[in-house]
């Protein structure tokens, strides 16, 4: 995962599978990135609120399909 923001669009395309596997691995970053940031290492504090952000993305996607998996 890079620097970028995910686009909830792009989100919608992927399948389930792909988004835990992504959620799975911004986690880990996010872990990371907060590791970073309490030991003062962290560059860029921006990074790491666009990491959360694209975390509650794909979980919000991931809510709505399989909600509609039910419906």
């Amino acid at each position: 995962m890079g620097k970028f923001k995910m686009r909830s669009k792009d989100l919608r395309g992927m399948s389930v599978e792909e988004l835990e596997k992504t959620l799975r691995e911004l986690r880990i970053k996010l872990m990371g990135l907060r590791y970073k940031a309490k030991v003062g290492l962290l560059e860029n504090p921006g990074e790491l609120r666009e990491a959360r952000r694209n975390v509650a993305r794909i979980l919000t996607v991931l809510r709505e399909k399989r909600e509609g998996e039910k419906a």
